[in-house]
């Protein structure tokens, strides 16, 4: 049911969020699993959450995709055709379950709150608050409240505490303000630390956000004393009553929980002002009637003034008895209707001004080209008087030049004249230089094949001094090889000699033994 999932989203996101561990945006399917079957449960829905292993191929879903699958596997299943008061009844199971899993993220149960208030302000919060994504990071979704709606909040809980919000300035930047606020951050807000020492606070404050409570999320329209007549006994009697959207309940105390009964309103009802007995006299129960086909409750309060604020509230009440939303949520949806549309008020106001400015910038622009422009003409006029001036002077300067270039022109062609006849003076000395150039021409001709004859003269004296130069090294070295043979052969003749003399020297040796052998007898045998 479309309604219902739209009425339970900020809840539902605060429960995804607070399952992240990364605060990527992201959730493992297996957490979700759980969240997904405690809510289906409360639908009287069984095993969707299954369907999540199959949703998608990854591990984990950001909100979007987890808000897509509640749309079309576990809201889809709810009837459309649903009373207001069952709707009701299954947003406050949801939230309660949402706010289980999300509490641990909201300290309470402090000095300035109990857990039950802070879980009421959790569902008040998410009832006026609108879900959001950062540019930045497209997977993670934060729900934040407005500004304005903080404020409100914030002076209801101050006026509750019997102080006085307007001689107060320090939430004034709230009405300015375009920043958007967490529940954790409205929570730490309404702490009012700077009022802890007014009397009962923690009461005080946990009972406005109480009856903040009753009239946002209860949908409760108006509630006080009435009258009512008995069936039985004919007479008045005093009843606390709460009016809402679909039921008008009545209690014999404001603090009572036991119903002492409930009319279920819808569109057949009708309220009409009673009048008063034909008696004449001022009654003191200003009498109306509730009427229901054969069925007529009679009911009165103190006075007229407080008779029509009844009638009013039960016809609004009859109104939105058979909608989908409750008066409160429609309230706060107007209210936001009414910022988005002040806000495109202001863009708009904001472009209208922007075009307007761009077109005075435009227009001072173009005047200032146009100045610009003109202050340019006159100083052209100005440059051009200037040379129109300029041009008359060199007019004159070039008249008195035209003179001065006429006399420079008769000495010129005076010049032209006799320079022909230096120059007549000139070729006859050029041609008398170049007879004596081609007879020195003819001599260098003659000393150049002097030369040459020369040189070839030298060149074969230098080629025939080589020769003899190589001969001469040829004799040398022949003479150092007939050097070199003849001390050969003056080694080999002293040896020779050494060898002669050795064999003489051997001779006479032998010689002489032999003379000594002769002279003693036997001694040539033994010789």
């Amino acid at each position: 049911m479309a309604t219902l999932l739209k009425n339970v989203t900020n809840s539902i996101c605060h429960a995804f969020n607070a399952l992240q561990q990364n605060r990527d945006g992201f959730v493992s399917k297996s957490k979700l699993k759980v969240l997904t079957a405690n809510i289906a449960t409360l639908l009287d829905l069984y095993g969707v959450e299954r369907g999540l292993d199959h949703f998608r191929s990854t591990a984990t879903l950001n909100f979007e995709h987890y808000r897509y699958y509640l749309a079309q596997e576990v809201f889809a299943g709810v009837s459309n055709e649903l009373p207001l008061a069952a709707l009701r009844n299954y947003e406050t199971k949801i939230d309660e379950v949402c706010w289980l899993v999300c509490r641990m993220n909201f300290p309470a149960n402090d000095q300035y709150y109990t857990e039950e208030a802070v879980y009421k302000l959790f569902r008040i919060f998410c009832l006026v608050a609108d879900l959001s994504t950062d540019a930045s990071e497209p997977d993670r979704y934060t729900v934040k409240i407005h500004p304005m709606e903080a404020l409100i909040i914030i002076k209801h809980l101050l006026n509750a505490l019997g102080l006085n919000y307007d001689g107060d300035g320090k939430y004034d930047y709230l009405r300015t303000s375009d920043q958007s606020l967490e529940f954790g951050e409205l929570l730490e807000m309404s702490r009012f630390k700077n009022y802890d020492k007014v009397n009962d606070y923690r009461e005080s404050i946990c009972e406005a956000i109480g009856d903040m409570y009753q009239t946002l999320i209860e949908d409760v329209i108006k509630k006080g004393y009435l009258f009512r007549r008995g069936y039985v006994l004919p007479t008045f009697r005093e009843y606390f009553f709460v009016l809402q959207p679909c039921e008008l309940s009545y209690y014999k105390h404001p603090a009572d929980r036991d119903v002492c009964g409930t009319i279920v309103l819808d569109s057949r009802f009708m309220v009409k002002p009673a009048g008063n007995p034909s008696s004449g006299k001022q009654e003191k129960v200003q009498r109306f009637t509730l009427v229901s086909g054969d069925r007529t409750y009679e009911l009165g309060t103190p006075d007229h003034k407080t008779r029509l604020q009844w009638i009013a509230a039960l016809q609004l009440a009859i109104t939105y008895s058979t909608g989908r939303e409750g008066f409160q949520r429609d309230t706060v949806n107007r209210r936001k209707q009414q910022r988005e549309a002040e806000q495109r008020r202001r863009r708009e106001e904001e472009q209208l001004r922007s075009q307007h400015l761009r077109r005075l910038e435009e227009t001072h622009v173009q005047l200032e080209r146009e100045k610009q422009a003109r202050l340019a003409a006159e100083s052209q006029a100005r440059q051009y008087e200037a040379v129109a001036r300029e041009d008359s002077r060199r007019v004159a300067e070039l008249e008195d030049v035209k003179l001065c270039l006429e006399k420079m022109l008769e000495d010129e062609i005076q010049a032209k004249r006799d320079e022909e006849i230096v120059r007549a003076l000139q070729a006859r000395v050029l041609a008398e230089e170049w007879e004596k150039r081609e007879e020195l021409e003819q001599l260098q001709a003659e000393q150049k094949s002097l030369l040459e004859q020369e040189r070839q003269k030298r060149m074969e004296f230098e080629h025939r001094q080589q020769e003899n130069e190589q001969k001469l090294s040829e004799a040398e070295g022949m003479l150092r090889q007939l050097e070199e043979e003849r001390k050969r052969l003056d080694r080999e003749l002293k040896l020779a000699r050494q060898k002669i003399q050795l064999s003489e020297d051997n001779k006479g040796i032998v010689e002489a033994k032999l003379q000594v052998g002769i002279g003693e007898p036997g001694g040539i045998s033994k010789i």
